[in-house]
């Protein structure tokens, strides 16, 4: 749901702040006080295009901010898959500069009016004399039979279906090519092969290689040091070793007639004993030591080698073994090719006729229900003053998209195109929603359709606009029953004149002008109950609010708050 909007300096707004409630906030004023403006800012949050005459005179720019509570899983998932981590809330911040260009920010992080608008898509609906969205949008329709008919499991049944048949279509094209050029693969992995079984590299042999070469490269230098320090520790006649061992000896016989002494001739002995040893281990290392140039040049052409193929098939030794063992695989998947393809032509046959199956169940789920859903949406729109209005339900083949199975088209969604029709006056053909006419009548039917299908869907907030153009008290007190039915599921947001609507509201804004140093302002408050009373008057009965409309505005609360739903706004954000 939207908990905040904040507009700055857009027409004749120059700084407004409005906090938003669940369940049915209504919006009033006079004509011209600005609500249309703020269903302007509204619309920029959700990635309109902006205009630069938008821009309040004398601002550089227009800002406009939008705070929403993200809790509907659906919602939030999509954030998510789009890199947006909503975490509960999610922020939209919006700046329309003087000379027309726009920014764009989700979160905090900079975005396009094109990915706003897509990541938008679920938060609002707003329907106006001037905008429809998801509702006149044929490729929702789909959704709202579903929704209507509880066909989701159905219908992810088909989406997992569909699915596994693309998968396998896409396995068996690349069989089919693999098998076109099966010859030529096969005289290249044969040869590749036959290169890289001739060299017979062994794992870890470039590595093992490597340490052998240093240790050529260097043979000299390493026996010069190593025999030369073990001649001196312990090969020469004076050598090193023998000299300490007799300072040792003396020590230690010395020592006897003194503790501290006797224990650092215990350390020299210790010290004497280590260094022989590391002595002997030269003498070892130096006898072991091969400085052989031939044996040099040796593993320098066994790297050369292994260089060169490993170049074409990885890093290092390793890649080329793991390549030989794949390209072996597939050498035998080819040998074999014909049988492998009929294989998988059979398992796409019978995925296939799955598909089919759970798609067509699904299309006759659908057709079945479709003429329930017309007739609910109908009969609603009789209740709100349209009681000639007919809406069909149309449920087609799918003509564009998906993939082809037997001669019919299949998506994700199914085998079917749905759309909803409308005929508003008897004798007329059904027509799409969007042709519709009349502003009001458009509305209302917009209305109609989601109190039918008001506990389904994903959209947090509803904006209704001109929803009571050109109906009497009766019907307008019926329209204001329907919002608060809708209100029940959805935050819905009522731009109304009709007092008989406005007095359903759970919270009530009052959008007003002021004129301060010869500039007009546009301003907004919420009002409380006194205030709520004050304004139905002046709905009804004008500027002067008598006794007699004060208490028919009460009146007209008191009845409003007997006849909403009994569990009262949804308190559930979406």
């Amino acid at each position: 749901m939207l908990s905040l909007l904040r507009v700055q300096d857009l027409a004749i707004i120059e700084s407004i702040e409005i906090e938003l409630g669940p369940g049915l906030n209504i919006l009033t004023g006079e004509t011209g006080a600005g609500k249309s403006i703020l269903i302007a800012a509204l619309g920029l949050v959700l990635g309109a295009r902006g205009r630069a005459d938008l821009v309040r005179s004398g601002a550089e720019r227009a800002v406009v901010e939008g705070l929403f509570d993200i809790r509907e899983p659906s919602v939030a998932a999509r954030l998510r898959s789009a890199g947006v981590e909503a975490d509960g809330e999610l922020v939209v911040r919006r700046e329309l500069l003087a000379s027309g260009r726009t920014r764009a920010y989700v979160n905090g992080c900079l975005t396009t009016a094109a990915q706003l608008q897509a990541l938008a898509r679920g938060l609002v609906d707003i329907s106006s004399q001037h905008q429809h969205h998801t509702l006149v949008d044929p490729t929702t329709h789909i959704d709202h039979l579903d929704a209507f008919a509880a066909l989701g499991a159905r219908r992810e049944e088909v989406a997992r279906a569909v699915d596994a048949l693309r998968s396998a279509r896409t396995v068996r094209d690349g069989a089919r090519a693999a098998l076109r050029d099966r010859a030529e693969r096969e005289d290249l992995l044969r040869f590749q092969l036959e290169e890289v079984d001739a060299l017979a590299p062994q794992p870890e042999e470039d590595v093992r290689l490597l340490a052998e070469r240093a240790r050529l490269a260097y043979g000299t230098a390493l026996l010069d040091a190593a025999s030369g320090a073990h001649h001196e520790l312990y090969g020469a006649e004076r050598s090193l070793c023998s000299r300490i061992a007799r300072l040792v000896a003396g020590v230690v016989d010395t020592g006897r007639h003194d503790p501290a002494l006797a224990e650092l001739g215990e350390r020299l002995a210790s010290a004497q004993v280590e260094l022989q040893e590391a002595a002997l281990d030269l003498g070892r290392y130096a006898e072991r030591l091969d400085a052989d140039p031939a044996r040099l040049r040796g593993v320098e052409e066994r790297l050369d080698a292994l260089r060169r193929v490993v170049r074409k098939h990885g890093e290092d030794v390793g890649a080329l073994l793991a390549w030989r063992d794949r390209a072996r695989g597939e050498l035998a998947d080819l040998a074999a090719g014909e049988d492998h393809l009929e294989r998988l032509e059979a398992e796409l046959e019978a995925l296939g006729v799955t598909a089919v199956g759970v798609a067509s169940a699904l299309s006759v789920a659908r057709t079945a229900a479709a003429d329930g859903l017309g007739a609910a949406i109908s009969a609603e729109l009789a209740s709100l003053g349209m009681g000639g209005a007919r809406v069909a339900v149309s449920v087609d083949a799918l003509r564009g998209g998906g993939i082809e199975v037997g001669g019919a088209r299949i998506s994700s969604s199914g085998r079917d195109r749905v759309e909803f029709l409308i005929a508003p006056n008897p004798g007329e053909e059904p027509r799409p929603l969007a042709r519709v006419a009349s502003g009001g009548e458009l509305s209302r039917a917009l209305l109609a359709l989601k109190r039918v299908l008001a506990a389904g869907g994903p959209v947090g907030l509803y904006v209704f606009d001109e929803v009571d153009t050109g109906v009497g008290g009766a019907v307008a007190e019926v329209i204001g029953q329907k919002l608060s039915d809708v209100a029940a599921h959805h935050q819905v947001l009522c731009i109304t004149h009709a007092p008989q609507v406005a007095a359903y509201g759970t919270h009530h804004l009052h959008v007003y002008k002021v004129v301060e140093s010869g500039r007009t302002f546009s301003r907004v408050r919420t009002l409380s109950e006194g205030e709520r009373v004050s304004e139905l008057g002046r709905m009804l009965g004008g500027i002067d609010v008598s006794a007699a409309t004060r208490q028919a505005a009460l009146d007209l609360l008191e009845a409003a708050a007997r006849r909403r739903p009994a569990s009262g706004p949804a308190l559930a954000a979406k």
